[in-house]
């Protein structure tokens, strides 16, 4: 390559000196491990690649057509000591590979408590973990630290050689929790709990993100991550705590709207077990949360004595966004009893026919009849003496039947 082809690739080389290689320079001793695993890995496979990659060269040039020195062997096909070499080392680092592989993956497994805050430093009994609950939005980061009584947004804090113990879960997408100098990635979904321990061992500010795409705002969903000391870190607690805002339910379901770029906030007092909610899918009042639903499931279904319960089935977040798109508008749905086919057609015929107007759109935008618009809400002559009449009746029977 000529020198002035060098000299115009410097520029290039230069505007490498802004990479961050932090994670090969973490400030977390899970990072660290992490770091560790990948270059012991790399230098591993190394011994075979190197190696291969030189003796190709080596062969090339010395049995070139030129080279007339060079050994000729034409009918040469086995050599025991050869075989022996290139199916050994190759095994050798698979095994080396696979233990290093398993054991890892036990060690530094998320779910896993720390043992130790450092090489050599094991976690005091009298520690305990910082407990921080974090819930992925649409495009920003919720923290809550349930301990503290209080939350952030886009701004997460701990101290320094004290473990952390991560809740994680979505509000609507699948997402991906990461900061470089902590630990690796771990994804947080709606309707479920993923967990991550984790450990700072130096103060500073770090940059956390997602790493999974998640719509339009993706890339502003970025948050500082502050190490600090443990006087520091309470410092920091008090000063949120001075916040006049509250994050209750209401105030949670208007930051859950989607919003792009959004700054730091911090509310001084949280409502208690709202992360729960959130990941139960029942923050909005009236709702059932998904806890319970599996409840009634593991004991049999739905049953008479809980027909009442459909009423709070609403997962419908386009209602609550500010949007009008929900197919049956935003009215709450219910059973208002179960009936045979016989029956249903029976008590259509008896129906008396619905002349009030109604825009059939969303009807004909999920594929249904015009017809189906004259289930309006009535009330039926029973069909049978024990069936019930209204919805407030079928109440009063599923709690006495419960009773």
């Amino acid at each position: 390559m000529s020198p002035l082809r060098v000299l115009a690739l410097l520029p290039l080389l230069a505007t490498l000196g802004g990479c961050n290689l932090v994670v090969m320079a973490p400030s977390g001793d899970i990072a660290a491990q992490q770091r560790d695993l990948i270059l012991i890995s790399t230098v591993l496979m190394l011994l075979i690649i190197v190696p291969v990659m030189a003796l190709t060269v080596f062969f090339a040039w010395r049995y070139r057509a030129s080279n007339k020195e060079a050994t000729y062997k034409p009918d040469w096909n086995h050599s025991t000591g050869l075989e022996l070499v290139i199916w050994a080392a190759p095994l050798l680092i698979i095994i080396a590979l696979g233990a290093l592989t398993w054991m890892g993956t036990h060690l530094l497994d998320p779910y896993r408590k720390l043992d130790r805050i450092a090489s050599g430093k094991p976690v005091p009994a009298t520690t305990r973990p910082l407990e921080v609950e974090v819930v992925a939005l649409d495009w920003k980061w919720l923290f809550i630290y349930p301990e503290q009584g209080i939350a952030t947004v886009n701004e997460l804090a701990a101290p320094v050689d004290r473990p952390i113990h991560f809740k994680l879960t979505s509000s609507s997408v699948m997402n991906s929790f990461y900061i470089p100098a902590l630990a690796g990635q771990i994804y947080a979904m709606p309707a479920m709990q993923t967990r991550l321990h984790a450990v700072i061992n130096r103060p500073g500010r770090y940059q956390g993100f997602s790493a999974n795409y998640s719509g339009a705002g993706f890339s502003g969903m970025r948050f500082s991550f502050l190490g600090m000391s443990e006087g520091d870190f309470e410092g920091w607690v008090a000063k949120t705590k001075e916040s006049e805002a509250r994050l209750d339910r209401a105030a949670y379901l208007r930051l859950e709207r989607p919003s792009e770029n959004v700054a730091v906030q911090r509310f001084g007092a949280t409502e208690p077990r709202l992360f729960d909610a959130i990941r139960n899918l029942c923050v909005q009042p009236g709702k059932m949360c998904m806890s319970e639903m599996m409840a009634l499931d593991a004991k049999g279904g739905l049953g008479l004595a809980g027909l009442h319960t459909t009423l709070p089935l609403a997962y419908d977040k386009y209602s609550r966004r500010g949007g009008n798109q929900a197919p049956f508008g935003e009215e709450p749905r219910f059973i208002a009893s179960i009936c045979t086919v016989e029956e249903a057609k029976a008590m259509m015929a008896m129906a008396p026919p619905d002349t009030t107007p109604r825009d059939l759109t969303p009807i004909r935008g999920l594929g249904l009849t015009p017809p189906l618009t004259t289930l309006a809400p009535l009330t039926f002559a029973p069909l049978t003496p024990r069936r019930p009449q209204t919805f407030t009746e079928l109440l009063g029977l599923a709690r006495s039947s419960q009773s």
